[in-house]
């Protein structure tokens, strides 16, 4: 008989099996967070571009807002070989080409590769955070005992078995098995292998992680509502993770024009796409997609130097040109919601499955 009280929620200590995804860029505001913990899940900030003293200033302002659990997320990627000055100008050629009618200038596109991880760490072990969420590769030994000594979960994004295996043995807690179908950028540790991510549906993926790995599993990728959470549990998963569902709350962070597109496309309008960070992402397809030619830098380098043509879309309204990160699974994601009534919905409606 199926529960909706897992072993995750008892190690998370939290009512439902239902974790908010922590998708980076501003999409995941306090306000978020703390109204999805408090509505019994877990919310879940996404640290990834933050500087230290923002994730510092945003945990704060957190926990004015809840007292329960909730979870930061990083990625653990060590940053590519810088390209060629010949790599960087033909980019920057083609994001001028592109941006100039944005008002972008030449100057504007920079390749940045600033990493924080290691001062990122350090904040959530100084602020105590409850939960550390790991992207593209797992925390080192030292770090991950560091996190158990001060008490933290650690849950481990994975998009392949072999993956989990890894992320069990380095001390993660519980697995979040993200599936190809998934918004966003998938958790692939290896490029070099699965050039644009690792290629598994997330209800093929979910039963065969489990049969392997002896903590929680949780399904990521095209979970949206009661149906997908029944489905997943009854595959072997402990819960779920949401992103897209989230990014339509009145809570989200995102761009008017971004949410009015997500509510406006279906499932076959998605592409996994490199051009916007260098790393394989799911999002909604438009003209910056289609128009960009050259070969995207390696992350970080690509995304530093689209931020320019992502910040004038936003200030022109533009959705054309930003990044509109979304799972296959959109054709219920059509009106803005609080994030407790999200909850809340997906609770309701998988009770009434279970009878």
């Amino acid at each position: 008989m199926l529960n909706l009280k897992t072993e995750m929620c008892s190690i998370l200590n939290i009512e439902y099996p239902i974790i908010q995804a922590g998708m980076a860029g501003g999409a995941t505001t306090a306000e978020l967070i703390a109204n999805v913990s408090n509505a019994g899940g877990l919310g879940t900030l996404g640290a990834a571009y933050m500087k230290p003293e923002d994730i510092k200033r945003a945990v704060h302002e957190i926990r004015k807002l809840t007292a329960k659990p909730f979870s930061v997320n990083l990625f653990c990627v060590e940053n590519s070989d810088e390209p060629s000055n010949d790599e960087k100008e033909a980019v920057k050629n083609e994001l001028y080409r592109i941006g100039r009618d944005l008002g972008v200038r030449e100057s504007d596109i920079q390749f940045n590769a600033a990493d924080y991880f290691d001062e990122q760490f350090q904040v959530l072990i100084d602020e105590k955070v409850p939960v550390i969420s790991t992207a593209f590769g797992l925390l080192s030994e030292a770090k991950a005992n560091q996190a158990k000594e001060n008490g933290m979960i650690i849950t481990s994004m994975i998009t392949t078995v072999e993956e989990a295996v890894l992320a069990e043995r380095s001390g993660a807690d519980i697995i979040i098995a993200q599936g190809s179908d998934a918004g966003g950028h998938r958790s692939t540790f290896d490029l070099s292998h699965h050039k644009n991510g690792a290629d598994i549906g997330t209800f093929s993926l979910v039963p065969q992680v489990a049969d392997h790995v002896n903590i929680p599993v949780v399904a990521a990728g095209g979970v949206n509502d009661g149906r997908s959470l029944i489905a997943a549990l009854a595959l072997g998963a402990d819960g779920v993770q949401i992103g897209t569902r989230f990014l339509s709350s009145e809570e989200a962070g995102i761009h008017k024009a971004y949410k009015q597109k997500l509510f406006t496309s279906k499932e076959d309008d998605t592409v996994i796409t490199k051009v916007f960070s260098g790393r394989p992402a799911r999002g909604i397809l438009n003209k910056f997609i289609e128009e960009f030619s050259e070969e995207p830098l390696a992350y970080p380098y690509q995304n530093s130097a689209t931020k320019s043509i992502r910040g004038a879309a936003a200030k022109n309204n533009n959705a054309e040109y930003m990044s509109l990160w979304a799972g296959q699974n959109l054709r219920l994601v059509v009106k803005e919601q609080p994030a407790a009534e999200i909850v809340e919905e997906i609770i309701e409606s998988a009770r009434n499955l279970l009878g």
